[in-house]
């Protein structure tokens, strides 16, 4: 069995110690953990299993984010036929 485990980007709306509110888009906010980072309001991280786990210049965030909405769009499509 191929196991895959998955990294979302998500945009850092604010900081408060250990825990950051990020934006994964379309206005989804969550609470993830930041302790692995040093993330500023504004940046971009890659957030898996409530941890952010890297932080990541815009373009590649938003690179992440085209691509991601590319796939889904294409599932769509499959899923209707």
């Amino acid at each position: 069995m191929i196991m895959m485990c998955l990294a979302i980007p998500a945009k850092i709306i604010s900081v408060k110690e250990d825990e950051a509110q990020v934006d994964f888009g379309k206005g989804v906010l969550r609470e993830v953990n930041v302790t692995l980072v040093s993330p500023q309001v504004g940046d971009y991280v890659l957030v898996h299993a409530g941890y952010a786990i890297q932080v990541l210049s815009e373009k590649e965030a938003l690179e992440t984010i085209r691509l991601w909405n590319e796939i889904l769009e294409a599932e769509a499509k499959i899923q209707q036929k």
